[in-house]
């Protein structure tokens, strides 16, 4: 690790307790964001620490990824909380890698041109990285700073806004692919080009957040510059990218439900007391009961009816709800999927274990009938039109799971129809992506709708998990 001149207001990174006291605030900040990390896997990494070169920073990043780590899905989080604990410099950077600076004019400003033909021929050549690191953390402090309400601080967007790498695609591809390459070469540099111009933005990144961490500390820009844990994503600010995570991990997910079930179930095998049975068996003890008979107890899959609000406010919560209740489906003997925008159509047949989930959302969007003229939530109708559509849908036998946020557009929410529902089935629970403390708010009829139908906080999936393995009957 380089050490560069540190700046005397930069406490948070001094390490008063040792290197030892700094491991274990940087294992704290891994299980803040949810990295699950034990006293087992804190002791390997001190004792990683003692055989490593510790000048050898990638060393150090590996070491403990091997200690700490339990999943490889962890390992963005870590990058990003180890980037902060162990940065590669401290304060500016004021050397360059193998002569190279950031190009000017004869007047001393940065020469933007320059400075590009200077990072496409970077991005171009192969083994570039440390240049391509001491670029970024140039321009990060040459055209990265602006004046915040705060001081000085560091910001990605300034120091690539007039750079601009994405728009130097075609100089590093025409520097990548041959001129008389195939359309799979070519293809395969474009996207090779592509990976590098991100993986340049993501070095800024870091770059910027260790220099916005020296200001107002780790532990804050840990808060909200570091990836979090896929399952910790809020399903109503997910991206595009965090949900995509998500579905690959739902396989995961689902063993991890299944295994919970298989525990319930082997703790339940035994039936109630049998008193009568228990009284004839004390005759032998004096009328003493030392041995219980059970009754024999008479497992059954329960049945489960699902009805989602598919409209785009809760796409990403009910299509990875949905994504998890398929992969349960031999948990249940039956499963009926009902779908609805302002109006409920069933679904059921566009989900099976050959098809993907993409694939039949949008057969439901295109095929069913869940969207009326009007086109906006409203859970009122939707309920009035699945109860008078389907009256044997739900049965004594079937457990009721709806997911939705209750954004009913002020319109009725026809609290006797969900009633009639829950009376009927054996088990109701209503999935609310939505916090706690905004139910019942604006156009919310959660908090109506909660008086009727016990309702879950469910905005992640590691909360969904939780939810959904409490609830599932046995």
């Amino acid at each position: 690790m380089s050490a560069r001149s540190a700046p005397a207001q930069s406490p948070s990174f001094q390490a008063p307790h040792g290197i030892a006291g700094h491991l274990v605030g940087f294992v704290e900040a891994l299980r803040a964001r949810g990295v699950p990390v034990g006293p087992s896997e804190t002791v390997d990494a001190g004792r990683v620490l003692t055989v490593l070169d510790l000048m050898d920073r990638e060393s150090v990043r590996e070491g403990l990824a091997c200690a700490l780590l339990r999943r490889s899905t962890h390992r963005s989080t870590y990058d990003g909380l180890f980037d902060l604990w162990f940065p590669a410099a401290i304060g500016a950077r004021t050397d360059s890698v193998d002569d190279v600076e950031i190009p000017r004019t004869p007047s001393g400003n940065v020469d933007i041109e320059a400075l590009r033909e200077l990072l496409a021929e970077l991005l171009t050549e192969e083994g570039a990285a440390a240049q391509l690191e001491s670029l970024a953390g140039q321009m990060v402090e040459e055209l990265g700073q602006y004046q915040s309400a705060r001081g000085p601080s560091f910001s990605t967007y300034q120091a690539l806004k007039e750079v601009q790498p994405q728009t130097l695609l075609a100089k590093i591809l025409a520097g990548l692919a041959r001129p008389d390459a195939s359309a799979f070469d070519t293809e395969v540099a474009r996207r090779a080009a592509r990976q590098r111009i991100t993986g340049f933005r993501a070095t800024v990144d870091a770059e910027t957040r260790r220099r916005v961490a020296e200001r107002i500390g780790r532990e804050r820009v840990a808060t909200y510059g570091v990836a979090r844990q896929a399952e910790e994503v809020d399903f109503l600010r997910a991206s595009e990218s965090e949900l995509a995570e998500l579905r690959r991990s739902t396989q995961r997910l689902a063993r991890i439900l299944a295994s919970r079930l298989a525990v319930r179930r082997k703790h339940s095998r035994r039936g109630e007391i049998d008193l009568r049975r228990t009284l004839r068996k004390s005759m032998s003890t004096g009328g003493v009961p030392i041995d219980l008979v059970s009754r024999k107890p008479r497992p059954g899959r329960p049945e489960l009816v699902l009805l989602c609000d598919v409209s785009g406010s809760v796409a990403g919560f009910s299509n990875f709800t949905l994504l998890l209740v398929s992969a349960l489906r031999e948990q249940f003997s039956r499963v009926r999927i009902f779908a609805f925008v302002d109006q409920t159509d069933e679904v059921t047949r566009f989900f099976d274990a050959r098809t993907q989930l993409d694939e039949a959302m949008k057969r439901v969007f295109t095929e069913a009938d869940v969207a009326g003229f009007d086109g906006h939530s409203d859970y009122g109708s939707a309920l009035a039109g699945f109860a008078e559509k389907w009256p044997d849908a739900v049965t004594s036998r079937s457990s009721l799971l709806i997911l939705g946020d209750a954004r009913t557009n002020y319109r009725d929410p026809d609290l006797e129809t969900l009633r009639g529902l829950v009376e009927v089935a054996k088990h109701a629970h209503w999935l609310n992506p939505e916090p706690t403390t905004q139910w019942g708010s604006g156009d919310s009829a959660a908090d109506k709708y909660q008086q009727v139908i016990e309702m879950h906080e469910c905005r992640s999936a590691a909360q969904l998990t939780a939810v959904v393995s409490r609830l599932l009957p046995v």
